[in-house]
């Protein structure tokens, strides 16, 4: 009945914001799919030089933006913060400086919630991504480690340490991670937030197949020289390659299965238990890789834990600085995030919002985020968000204001830092593989979102959410702000969600085409 209803105000026009608007041939293709029965769709197209709307429908509905969320927590760092703003991560001495460079005291690096500490810096100064971030590597088999040494702003750390003149610390060396509480993540990848990150807080493992029935290449990085790995991988004419990979508690990573001869590296990754540990253990052994021996055995040891006891913090704030690491601007950090859809990173902003007003929690950081949007002028009261990634079952926005703050975005001064950092259709990002070969290619940048949860009532996967908003600019040179969402698609046990993602390109393609 729904079908036969959609086909009726079809084939009459969309009546929107008070005019009638009929839609292209095109659009009705895709949304008449048989597939897209049960399903809902909402989409605005506005022309950014006159603000007439083109195409529409059910654009003031709320529908699950998966994703595309993160377009509203981006804008709202950037008016907090500015495109410029750049993290400083300080180590502070506590305690004399003796002879021959021994400090009686402690050595303490004060997270700043530099969402990448210099791993992914690379030699242009900017950071370092791939279309498809290595945070997915469990839900994917395309996955390639970016090029940066993970430990590299570490290491920065440990060398201005070391000419500082200190050659051995004789108490401990700790992190100090209490910018803000605790937390989770929203969406696939690592779950914990925290303020300490080190390769996004995960081990990556790496297996190269060699020749058949051999053992295949197994590498991890970071590879603490207190962690063993423990790997019995074969090269294989499986099919299927299986990988099975868990970290034990004392410091071993094993890693079995299988892997196809002739096929390409496969990346996985392992969630460290404790992020602050994490950062700890890797800082400590490259403190000695640089010359800084620290005596505290217990801080080398794989599976040990500092006893010491974190100072408060007032008497960190006193201690003096001995080291800082300046991370890339903030600019650079949305571009990864809204490039690849970096889940951790982007459920980390509202907590940098709350922090900056020398609060916690992520209840704090989401109302900190919605005065900042409500200052750029956009109606906060129709949205609902549960985090700033866009995995919550309480994100919900509607097509008319996810294209009004892409509007309201071209108003700032950092808007270029904004519209640079989205994927391009065709290009890069998870628009990569969209619409390659079609004229529209390079044309169309904008953020992506999928969201899938499991029917388990049918063993298959029910698609909640593919989504896409941006900027259009359409063959004639014309400028178009836009936001399309499908929710409700139902998929067999494997979710292809490229289909959607294709679909929703289809629709770029129509409007580029024809304006």
């Amino acid at each position: 009945m729904r079908s036969l209803l959609l086909a009726c105000v079809f084939s009459q026009g969309i009546l929107c914001c008070g005019a009638t608007l009929e839609l292209p041939v095109g659009f009705r293709e895709v949304l008449d799919r048989p597939e897209y029965k049960p399903s809902h769709w909402a989409f605005h197209f506005v022309d950014l030089a006159t603000g007439e709307t083109l195409y529409s429908l059910n654009a003031e509905k709320l529908m699950v933006p998966a994703s595309v969320t993160k377009l509203f927590s981006t804008a709202a760092v950037l008016g907090e913060f500015g495109a410029t703003n750049r993290f400083k991560t300080h180590v502070i001495q506590r305690g004399e400086l003796g002879p021959g460079g021994v400090l009686n005291g402690e050595l303490i690096l004060v997270a700043s919630g530099d969402l990448t500490m210099g791993g992914r810096t690379d030699a242009a100064g900017g950071i370092a991504f791939r279309n498809v971030d290595h945070t997915y590597a469990n839900w994917t088999e395309c996955t390639e480690w970016t090029e940066p040494d993970p430990l590299a702003g570490l290491r920065a750390l440990a060398k201005q340490i070391g000419h500082a003149g200190i050659r051995s610390v004789q108490g401990a060396v700790l992190v100090d991670d209490r910018l803000f509480d605790s937390g989770s993540s929203s969406g696939s990848g690592p779950s914990r937030l925290s303020p300490i990150l080190i390769n996004d807080n995960v081990l990556d493992v790496r297996v190269t197949p060699t020749v058949l029935g051999q053992p295949a290449l197994v590498e991890i990085r970071p590879a603490p020289s207190t962690w063993t790995l423990d790997a019995q991988v074969i090269t294989s004419t499986n099919a299927t390659t299986t990988i099975r990979i868990h970290q034990d508690g004392d410091g071993r990573v094993v890693v079995r299965g299988t892997i196809l001869a002739g096929g390409q590296p496969l990346v996985r990754i392992v969630e460290v238990e404790d992020p602050r540990e994490f950062a700890r253990r890797l800082f400590v052994e490259v403190l000695e890789q640089e010359g800084v021996k620290v005596t505290d055995d217990r801080a080398r040891a794989a599976g040990s834990r500092s006893n010491s006891t974190m100072p408060p913090r007032e008497e960190v704030r006193a201690g003096k600085v001995v080291a800082t690491l300046i991370s890339p601007p903030l600019r650079d950090h949305l571009r990864l995030i809204l490039k690849v859809s970096h889940n951790l990173h982007a459920s980390t902003l509202p907590m940098l919002l709350a922090a900056h007003h020398q609060e916690r929690t992520l209840k704090a950081g989401l109302r900190r985020q919605a005065e900042v949007l409500r200052r750029m002028g956009l109606a906060v009261e129709s949205l609902s968000f549960g985090g700033g990634a866009g995995g919550t079952r309480s994100d919900y926005v509607t097509a008319k204001i996810t294209v009004d703050l892409l509007r309201l975005m071209m108003a700032r001064p950092d808007f270029g830092d904004f519209f640079d950092a989205l994927p391009v259709l065709g290009k890069d990002g998870t628009l990569a593989s969209i619409s390659k070969e079609h004229p529209a290619a390079g044309h169309v940048r904008a953020k992506t979102g999928t969201l899938a949860w499991d029917n388990v009532l049918n063993d298959t996967t029910l698609l909640t959410s593919k989504a896409l908003a941006g900027y259009i600019t359409a063959k004639s040179g014309r400028r178009l702000a836009f936001a399309v969402f499908v929710n409700g698609v139902h998929h067999g046990r494997e979710l292809k969600a490229k289909r959607e993602g294709e679909a929703l390109g289809r629709l770029c393609e129509v409007v580029w085409e024809l304006n």
